[in-house]
C-alpha cells in the first residue's frame, strides 16, 4: 500500500487550478536592470519597518540585481537607512565603511575570504556598493544608509576586532581581553574543531571568557561611548559574535536544531541592536536566503523545531514586517558540489510538477511579483493554503539528488507575504582578487 503524502493530498485543487488562480493575480516585472520601473512596482512595502528580501540560491544574479534595484527604491523613497544581510559582520562592516565614506576598521585578512566567497564578492555586489555610496555623498550621518553582517561564522575576525578596538579605547582591557579569548585561541582559525573537542570532553569550553568579555564592554559602555559611538559599536557587535560563535561550535555537535534556531536568534537579535543604535523609526532591509527571511512556522523546518529571522520578525513586529520570497524555473547557479569545494556554473533542473515553482512557470510569465496581502485576496492565499514542495538551493547544489537536498514542503501563503518569480535565471559574476585599475583604496574588495 502507498503511503499518501501532504504533496499527494492535493486532489482538491488541481494544478491547473492553482495555476489559473496565480495567473489573475500575478503581476508582470520589468527587468531589475530597469532599476527605477523595477523597484516602483514595490512602493506598496515602504510603510513597513522591516522589509525581508529573500532568494532562492545564493548564486543567482536575478535575485541580487532585484534585491538592490527594491532596497534602491525603499531607500530613496521611503526611509529606509539600514541594510542588513547573511554575511559575517566584519566583512560587511568594511562595505559599510565604503559606502559611508568612514576610515577602514582593522582586519587580520582579505574580505569574504571564507567559502563561499562568490556570495558576496561579485559585480552585482559591487555595482549595489558603489550606488550606496554616491547615494550617502552628500547626506547627513544620519540619513546615510549603512551596510551590516547578521551571521555568526567571523570568530577569528571578530575577536581581533574587539582587542584592536580595546588597543586604542584601554590597553590594560585589552590585555584582559587577550586573557580571556586566549582559550579560543588554539581554535579561532578551524572553530568547528572547537566544537568537537569541548563536545568529546564534556566540559564548558571557553565560555566564561567569552561572557565576561561582552559584559565588561557593556559594563563600561557609558564611559567608552564618549570616545566614540561608532567605534564602540563595532567592537560590542563582535564580542556578541564571539559569544554566539562560541554557542554555535559548541551546538553543531550536539543538534542541527539547536544550532540553526542560535544562529537565527543571532541574526535577530543584530537587527535589534542595528535598529536601537540608528535611532527610534530606523526602517530595515533585509537580504538572506529564503529559508531564514519566510516563516519557518509554516514549512517542514518549523514542524521539526526549527525557527528562522523571519518568523522572529513576523512575532515581533506584526504586520510592520513583509517578508518576500524569490523563486526561479531554470537556468545557471553558481555553487560548489560539496562544501568547501570550488565554485562551478551549474544548471538548474525544471523545477518538479509538485512544487510551487512548477506552477509558477505554468503562469507563462517570465518575472512577476505576486502579493497576496489584502482582504481582496483571500482566494489567492487559499489557494497557497495547501502543502507543496518549494525548492531550496544554498551555496551546494547537488541536481542529481535534488528532491531530497533541496526541496521541504511548505504552506507559501503563511510562510510569505509576496513572492517574486523568475522563469530563469543566470550565475552571479564572481570579483577576482584585484583591486581594478583606478579604484580607490576604500574600495570594498579590494585586497
Amino acid at each position: 500500500m502507498i503511503q499518501t503524502t501532504l504533496v499527494d493530498r492535493m486532489a482538491g485543487q488541481t494544478a491547473d487550478e492553482l495555476t489559473g488562480i496565480l495567473r489573475r493575480y500575478a503581476e508582470p516585472l520589468p527587468s531589475p536592470d530597469k532599476v527605477e520601473d523595477f523597484g516602483a512596482c514595490f512602493d506598496r512595502f515602504g510603510d513597513a519597518r522591516i522589509v525581508l528580501l529573500g532568494e532562492a540560491t545564493h548564486g543567482s544574479s536575478e535575485f541580487y540585481r532585484a534585491r538592490a534595484a527594491i532596497t534602491r527604491r525603499l531607500i530613496e523613497r521611503h526611509g529606509f537607512t539600514v541594510v542588513a544581510v547573511e554575511a559575517d559582520w566584519p566583512d560587511a562592516a568594511r562595505i559599510d565603511d565604503y559606502v559611508r565614506h568612514l576610515a577602514p576598521r582593522p582586519r587580520r585578512g582579505d574580505m569574504f575570504a571564507r567559502f563561499p566567497t562568490w556570495m558576496w564578492r561579485n559585480q552585482e555586489v559591487l555595482a549595489f556598493a558603489d550606488w550606496l555610496r554616491g547615494h550617502n555623498r552628500d547626506i547627513s550621518e544620519e540619513r546615510q544608509a549603512s551596510f551590516h553582517g547578521l551571521d555568526v561564522y567571523s570568530l577569528s575576525e571578530s575577536i581581533h576586532a574587539v582587542i584592536a578596538y580595546l588597543d586604542k579605547a584601554d590597553p590594560g582591557e585589552a590585555e584582559r581581553a587577550r586573557r580571556r579569548y586566549g582559550c579560543l585561541t588554539p581554535w579561532q582559525d578551524e572553530p568547528a574543531h572547537y566544537g568537537r573537542a569541548v563536545t568529546l570532553s564534556g566540559g564548558r569550553g571557553c565560555e566564561d571568557g567569552v561572557v565576561a568579555q561582552l559584559r565588561q564592554l557593556l559594563y563600561r559602555r557609558l564611559e567608552l561611548l564618549q570616545h566614540d559611538g561608532e567605534d564602540w559599536f563595532d567592537a560590542y557587535q563582535n564580542a556578541r559574535i564571539v559569544r554566539a560563535a562560541e554557542r554555535y561550535y559548541r551546538a553543531m555537535y550536539r543538534s542541527s536544531t539547536e544550532s540553526w534556531n542560535l544562529r537565527d536568534r543571532h541574526m535577530f537579535e543584530t537587527l535589534q541592536a542595528l535598529l536601537a543604535h540608528r535611532g527610534d523609526g530606523t526602517k530595515a532591509v533585509i537580504w538572506a536566503h529564503n529559508s531564514h527571511v519566510g516563516n519557518a512556522a509554516a514549512t517542514a523546518m518549523g514542524w521539526q523545531g526549527e525557527f528562522n529571522i523571519g518568523q522572529l520578525c513576523r512575532l515581533a513586529y506584526g504586520d510592520d514586517a513583509v517578508s518576500i520570497g524569490f523563486g526561479t524555473d531554470t537556468g545557471l547557479v553558481a555553487a560548489a558540489s560539496d562544501w568547501g569545494g570550488a565554485m562551478e556554473i551549474k544548471s538548474v533542473r525544471p523545477a518538479r510538477p509538485d512544487s510551487y515553482e512548477h506552477a509558477f512557470r505554468r503562469t507563462g510569465l517570465v518575472r512577476s511579483l505576486t502579493d497576496w496581502r489584502g482582504r481582496d485576496r483571500a482566494e489567492l492565499r487559499d489557494a497557497l493554503s495547501h502543502p507543496l514542495l518549494e525548492r531550496a538551493i544554498g551555496v551546494v547544489y547537488r541536481p542529481e539528488t535534488e528532491r531530497l537536498s533541496h526541496y521541504f514542503e511548505a504552506v507559501m501563503a503563511e510562510q510569505f507575504d509576496a513572492w517574486v518569480w523568475f522563469e530563469q535565471t543566470s550565475a552571479v559574476s564572481p570579483l577576482g582578487a584585484e583591486r581594478p585599475m583606478g579604484a580607490p583604496e576604500t574600495w570594498p574588495f579590494g585586497l
